[in-house]
């Protein structure tokens, strides 16, 4: 029998088969809580829900804002269109084990 490692994000219970996703993946989620929080505090009459929908959507798509930020707002036209490339590395613990 082969032994398998395997990380779990303590945020959500995803599951990585290496430590370089799951830190990408725990960072990704650290900036949502921080977007989250930030859209809380300054945009009035937000749901805690809408924030964390909104959290996520940013810190998914990071490069994207940044590249729209330093002048190229097309690329944001473009969300969507693809797969996450973050998604494709979890593994939800119900189907790891």
């Amino acid at each position: 029998m082969a032994v398998v490692a395997m990380w779990k994000c303590d945020r959500d219970d995803s599951m990585f088969d290496n430590k370089k996703d799951a830190d990408a993946y725990d960072k990704m989620l650290e900036l949502a809580e921080s977007f989250t929080q930030f859209l809380e505090k300054h945009a009035a009459g937000i749901s805690e829900q809408d924030a964390e929908t909104i959290g996520l959507l940013l810190s998914k798509n990071k490069e994207q804002l940044i590249a729209a930020c330093k002048g190229k707002p097309e690329v944001l036209l473009s969300l969507g269109e693809g797969d996450s490339e973050a998604d494709s590395n979890v593994t939800e613990l119900s189907a790891a084990g």
